[in-house]
């Protein structure tokens, strides 16, 4: 009887047959299981010429850019024939100006102003308003040494209401933070003249019906450290004397109203009665808001 043991295959030679856990090779595969290195195609250069910058501008934002109006707006103007370019009305959408154009609106002759943006703590007793022809004190007052270019308010704040109130002669800009659509944030810091109920700081919560039709604020809190009178209220409705009519409707008077924040501005390092231009990244984060829209 042979008690020989039949030999181990070593691997030196083949079978004939492949080991189970052995695939068939992929096309282009390496020995030792490695794949090549398989680099992209290197795509065609482009037979189109590339495009030159030669400083044109549409129509609209040029007219925008001179503190006018926003874009859109100015669209309804070029379309009723309130512009004129080099002398002629102009009424085609997404026509071009040139470098050395002169633009006429209403007669008047346009420059585009460099755009400028400045942030003031408003106080009480200033009215939010371009000019007052009873000579009461206007914001414009105390932004007139900001800027020589022709400055307006974003939005408004009641004359006896303090905080933050924007500037700027980006008429686009301006449009979009004060229309419903973008809803843009606002907090104040509100004093009442007596402690504010729980069961009345719910229905805020809840939402109010006005007669103006319902308003809901995005949150209301009271005043961490503080007594019951004071109150956090963010909103981004800008109905007229929105945040004093919710709280006269359950029966209180706002003794103070002080805005706090504005698009994600604050009053940090600013005090009541000064401004400050608004700095590079401020200024993107704005031009962000109608994009996150």
């Amino acid at each position: 009887m042979n008690n020989r043991k039949p030999k181990k295959n070593t691997g030196g030679q083949r079978s004939g047959k492949q080991r189970p856990s052995e695939g068939p090779k992929r096309e282009g595969q390496q020995r030792g299981g490695q794949r090549p290195f398989n680099k992209r195609p290197v795509k065609p250069a482009s037979s189109e010429p590339k495009k030159v910058d030669d400083g044109s501008i549409r129509l609209n934002r040029f007219i925008a850019h001179a503190g006018i109006c926003s874009r859109r707006e100015a669209d309804t103007f070029i379309t009723a024939g309130s512009v004129e370019v080099n002398g002629k009305v102009v009424s085609e959408m997404g026509y071009k100006v040139m470098p050395g154009d002169s633009v006429k609106f209403d007669g008047r002759l346009l420059t585009p102003e460099k755009m400028e943006y400045i942030l003031l703590n408003k106080p009480k007793n200033f009215l939010t308003t371009t000019d007052d022809d009873k000579g009461r004190k206007t914001v414009m007052d105390l932004v007139s040494n900001a800027s020589k270019s022709r400055l307006l308010p974003v939005g408004r704040l009641d004359r006896n209401t303090t905080g933050l109130l924007l500037f700027t002669n980006d008429g686009e800009l301006a449009a979009k933070l004060t229309h419903p659509r973008y809803a843009v944030r606002k907090i104040y810091h509100v004093v009442l003249d007596r402690a504010l109920k729980v069961s009345d700081l719910q229905q805020i919560e809840k939402g109010i019906e006005l007669e103006d039709g319902p308003i809901s604020v995005d949150a209301v809190s009271y005043i961490a450290v503080a007594t019951k009178r004071e109150v956090g209220l963010e909103i981004h409705s800008g109905r007229n004397r929105i945040v004093r009519r919710i709280f006269e409707h359950l029966g209180y008077e706002v003794a103070k109203l002080d805005r706090v924040m504005f698009a994600g501005l604050t009053k940090k390092d600013l005090p009541r009665g000064q401004w400050r231009a608004l700095d590079t990244k401020e200024v993107a984060f704005l031009k962000m808001i109608g994009k996150r829209s």
